[in-house]
């Protein structure tokens, strides 16, 4: 069987075997999140799981178009444009994907999805230890930089439109 680890990295090719273990990480993924949803922001469960199961379907695609289609093009690409297409207000589906998506709060995709992470540099600790020092410094600084960066635009963009920060 494939690990989830093989998931992430895009290591496993598009096949009916690797649809199904797409389907179920994102399963798996999706109810931790809905129960994270409904505990932590008291969301229904029914619409959360209605919009975990946009993305994961919009996920499934974007991963599946990677692969099959003959362009050099990352799946976050694909799946960026796919969501935004579906949630544009002058599409059809625009109501609905936008109704049951901002029933699954951000905070709980990301804690789910670092917990994840952890367990997986938890595999791989000794390759970890092996970059040394140096990188866990840089891997601050960037993660630190990133966070000031978001928050300099927000602020500006908050400013700009007459919203007090």
């Amino acid at each position: 069987m494939i690990l989830m680890a093989d998931l992430i990295d895009g290591s496993e090719n598009v096949s009916v075997h690797g649809i199904f273990n797409w389907i179920f990480l994102l399963l798996i993924f999706s109810i931790i999140t809905v129960i994270a949803n409904y505990v932590g922001y008291k969301h229904p469960m029914q619409d959360s799981l209605v919009g975990m199961g946009i993305l994961s379907l919009i996920t499934l695609v974007g991963v599946w178009m990677e692969r099959k289609l003959p362009l050099n093009i990352s799946s976050i690409i694909y799946i960026s444009v796919i969501g935004i297409v579906l949630a544009f207000p002058t599409m059809p589906t625009s109501e609905f994907v936008s109704y049951y998506v901002s029933k699954v709060e951000l905070m709980s995709i990301v804690t789910v999805f670092l917990a994840y992470v952890g367990i997986g540099m938890g595999k791989s600790w000794n390759e970890f230890k092996a970059l040394g020092w140096r990188a866990i410094i840089i891997t601050i600084l960037v993660i630190a930089s990133t966070y000031l960066g978001s928050a300099i635009v927000a602020h500006i963009v908050l400013v700009m439109t007459g919203v007090p920060a």
